[in-house]
């Protein structure tokens, strides 16, 4: 079983709707396994019948285990491992694929506002939800202190195919966007065999292309984020895009009456606070949208709304409704998501 790509932060399901039959000399491939620290599912339509499953599944593995290398915290052998392990604040030569990751990291960084950010492993070790954490409240000093060894801009320059460190210490987490980056790597090995129509998920994050067996663009079920009830809030078609969505209603512990979630907001070195339990982003790939998702949780939707707005980004947000006498949940769309779902 492969290692986790990093924490998990993701608290949410992202269900695929109903795969018709097939269409005569068409053959439906579906692939499922372990992948990062979760569970991958793939459903792909084949027109010509041609391809070998065992030959797909063995491109599809190579593909994840290379993403893995590449980006697991849990691999000390791996590309990022190597470089959070190193002290010197030298230049880093990242591969191609690291280095679209962490362009992509920094870019979503600037433009959310600081939400997205791929150093705070500091933060999630002082609130208790990393790999060894005893989930506890830190106090104003600790959480001050890991503060000042977080933050993108603060401890790390990205250019090109080069990273640095700026402070000796700096570590980065990928797992809010390396899944995504997976099932977009999958998404071309199946071009690659000639497969256009297909869903690939990782952990939640999804790629979709095509057509499901129905003609139809492939139905993803966006969960209702409650944590006991669950069931489906809405159905998007999904097609040329990616699509993740995150949430803060199953990660979380409780101390002196305080609820604390998982998601800690950069900025402000805490857990949100906010009424948004969830955000979904549909973006032109899946790593973009697993970053994203991540961001717009933290922003919420009263801010990230203009966010969105102003980068055209595609993103609904579900929150509790605080006044109701049961649990409750309203959505708000941003103008890009209403488009492309209408």
């Amino acid at each position: 079983m492969s290692q986790p790509i990093a924490l998990s932060r993701r608290a949410f399901i992202l269900s695929s709707l109903a795969l018709a039959a097939c269409k005569p000399g068409e053959n439906v491939l579906k692939f499922a396994g372990l992948t990062m620290g979760t569970t991958y599912n793939v459903i792909a339509r084949d027109p010509s019948g041609t391809v070998v499953q065992a030959d797909a599944q063995a491109q599809i593995d190579a593909a994840l285990n290379g993403v893995i290398a590449q980006m697991s915290n849990w691999d000390s052998s791996s590309e990022i491992s190597k470089f959070n392990a190193q002290r010197s604040t030298d230049t880093f030569s990242m591969s191609p694929d690291l280095a679209n990751v962490m362009a992509a990291a920094a870019d979503v960084n600037i433009a959310s506002e600081g939400r997205f950010d791929t150093t705070m492993g500091p933060l999630i070790e002082a609130w208790g939800f990393g790999a060894h954490g005893d989930m506890s409240k830190p106090t104003n000093a600790q959480i001050a202190d890991a503060q000042a060894r977080s933050g993108h801009s603060a401890t790390l320059t990205v250019n090109g195919n080069g990273m640095q460190k700026i402070l000796p210490d700096t570590q980065v987490y990928l797992a809010a966007i390396g899944k995504g980056y997976g099932a977009d790597k999958v998404g071309q090995v199946l071009e690659n065999l000639g497969i256009n129509n297909y869903m690939v998920e990782i952990g939640g994050d999804l790629y979709a292309a095509g057509t499901n067996a129905d003609g139809q663009p492939w139905q993803i079920g966006i969960e209702k984020p409650a944590a006991l009830s669950g069931g489906v809030m809405d159905v998007v078609g999904v097609s040329g895009m990616g699509l993740a969505s995150s949430g803060d209603y199953r990660n979380y512990f409780e101390q002196d009456g305080v609820r604390y979630s998982h998601v800690i907001d950069p900025t402000t070195g805490r857990p949100i606070t906010h009424t948004t339990a969830s955000a979904t982003v549909l973006a032109e790939n899946a790593m973009l949208a697993d970053a994203w998702a991540t961001a717009m949780l933290i922003l919420g939707k009263d801010r990230g709304l203009v966010i969105a707005d102003q980068n055209d980004i595609a993103v609904v947000f579900i929150e509790r409704d605080p006044n109701a006498a049961d649990l409750q949940f309203t959505s708000s769309a941003s103008a890009k998501f209403a488009a492309l779902t209408a």
